[in-house]
């Protein structure tokens, strides 16, 4: 269930919105806008009656009336943008005595009933402390019903007075996070799909989705941050990511911190757009929390070299000038041991993934973001629009999001693919290898052991995206790819046969064997935790 919390000062213009039928006058045609829930008297006078006009205005009334009789106004910070300073400034106080809040719920859980709708409106503004169990006097507050949205969620909005019966003032401090945290009680109290208190990805607007369906293509955030994720993920410094991104096509442009032109603090892109155009851009935090300039550059070495490296390519791109190094490794080709060393790093991943304890989200985090990064790679190398490699990466991409990052400490050590995502977008073909299918078959074990922890955790949501994904879209994919050679002659063979050939059943079958015990046997050769192979033990790069 998911809260949406604004403020306002006209109870009166937001019931008869919330009362309105006519689809002209809303973003949304509201189906039989109709009480669900509300204070005793509220309930008192009216049923489950459709709304019109007369009954909002009737209950704005009935809600304002404490306001008016004490004269009491609630007032917040009046925040506003100035282009010049290119910052929110504070302008004055406005009144903000209206509370309004959405609850709704995916598409996929349905429709609960007006009995259950209600006891959830109850339990809610009981745990925010709007009513009398808050030990003070209660507010006025009604609920309503707006039925299935154009999404397909089903919801009811909330509006609330914050002037108490006795003309105090109801407190809002840290009400965005107490409503997130009330849904999660709720959730599990009402038997509702419980979503992640771990992790958090970005949503995204019904323009967008409009617009992307209008001109039959992809979400520009969806294309955008699946080829930041690739770029990052192959990047072993700043300045070549910045080559990279640029080299997907993206338009990028830095953003400076105040008063200088060499301190980059973060970064927008955009898609090249047609002629006669104007790009759309995008922060690197509206993305995905994890391509924030901040989280990536947690994966990258700090020197003041590489800091000045990473400053005038910033630069090259703001001016849309060349790139500054024209010899970086996005231009190299790897050898072909690079992509033995990889699987056997991949592989050895996939098993000591099943030894981290689920509760070290940070770990978990960091594995999930470098296989999507790989995923996200060869998605880019190998399908002109988005297919099962992009969606993998996608799925993936909601675990390496953290809802709270900085609560959940630093990985432990973990064999390193960071330089998975480098192979796939040096690829100098778009034909399938063996090669890529003995990688690709280590990536999926990765993925469900991904899958596992999430299972295991009791996040069915969760678990249930990336097994479908991988079972439905992915495993007909490898199915289709050329059966791996063996990678090198120190491999051990299965009791029932080669590696290669049981591991490329599981892939195909979607199916993985669940703790204890590794998916796929490994290689004797121990894989390499203590460093990254793709920085610096892995195999040099043919420059």
């Amino acid at each position: 269930m998911i809260p949406n919390i604004t403020r306002g000062s006209r109870m009166g213009g937001l019931m008869v919105y919330l009362a309105s039928t006519d689809a002209n006058k809303t973003k949304n045609a509201h189906q039989d806008p109709h009480l669900v829930a509300g204070d005793a008297a509220i309930m008192a006078w009216y049923d489950d009656g459709v709304l019109d006009r007369d009954d909002a205005l009737a209950i704005a009334k009935h809600l304002d009336r404490p306001r008016k009789m004490f004269g009491v106004s609630v007032k917040i910070k009046d925040l506003r943008w100035d282009a010049a300073k290119k910052e929110r400034v504070h302008v004055g106080y406005k009144d903000a005595s209206v509370w309004h809040c959405s609850l709704s719920l995916r598409a996929e859980e349905g429709a609960p009933t007006d009995q259950q709708w209600g006891d959830i409106a109850n339990d809610f503004v009981d745990s925010m402390g709007f009513t009398e169990t808050s030990g003070k006097a209660p507010c006025r507050w009604a609920a309503v019903n707006h039925g299935t949205s154009e999404n397909g969620n089903h919801h009811i909005h909330l509006a609330v007075s914050l002037v108490r019966e006795d003309g105090t003032k109801a407190s809002t401090h840290g009400d965005y996070k107490r409503a997130q945290q009330t849904c999660r009680e709720l959730e599990v109290k009402h038997g509702l799909e419980q979503l992640s208190t771990v992790h958090a990805t970005r949503g995204y607007d019904r323009a967008e989705k409009a617009t992307a369906v209008r001109d039959d293509r992809e979400m520009h955030r969806s294309s955008l941050a699946r080829k930041v994720r690739a770029s990052a993920s192959a990047s072993a410094t700043e300045a070549e990511f910045v080559r990279r991104a640029r080299d997907t096509g993206l338009l990028v442009r830095p953003r400076y911190a105040k008063n200088t032109t060499d301190v980059i603090v973060g970064y927008s892109v955009a898609e090249r757009p047609a002629p006669g155009e104007r790009p759309i851009w995008f922060g690197g935090g509206t993305l995905a929390s994890d391509l924030k300039l901040g989280a990536l550059r947690e994966e990258w070495p700090d020197a003041p070299h590489l800091a000045t490296d990473a400053a005038a390519e910033w630069n090259a791109a703001a001016r849309n000038k060349r790139t500054v190094s024209r010899t970086g490794p996005e231009n190299a080709t790897p050898p072909a041991e690079a992509w033995v060393e990889y699987t056997r790093n991949a592989a050895a991943l996939a098993d000591q993934l099943r030894t981290i304890p689920r509760e070290d989200h940070a770990t978990w985090a960091k594995a999930a973001r470098e296989v999507s990064g790989a995923f996200a790679a060869w998605s880019y190398r190998l399908e002109p629009t988005p297919g099962p490699l992009a969606a993998t990466a996608a799925e993936l991409s909601r675990t390496a999001q953290l809802r709270a990052p900085r609560q959940h400490g630093k990985p432990v050590a973990l064999p390193s693919i960071a330089g998975t995502a480098m192979l796939f977008m040096a690829a100098s073909s778009k034909n399938k290898t063996a090669a890529q299918t003995a990688l690709m078959v280590q990536l999926i074990n990765t993925a469900f052991a991904v899958y596992e922890m999430h299972a295991q955790s009791g996040r069915t949501r969760e678990a249930q995206r990336i097994r479908s994904v991988v079972e439905e879209r992915l495993a007909p994919f490898t199915a289709t790819m050329p059966q791996p050679v063996p990678v090198g002659a120190e491999q051990q063979p299965a009791p029932d046969g080669a590696v290669a050939p049981r591991a490329i059943d599981i892939a195909r079958r979607g199916m993985v064997p669940v703790r204890p015990g590794s998916v796929v046997p490994t290689t004797a050769t121990p894989a390499k935790t203590a460093q990254p192979v793709r920085r610096d033990s892995g195999p040099a790069l043919d420059r």
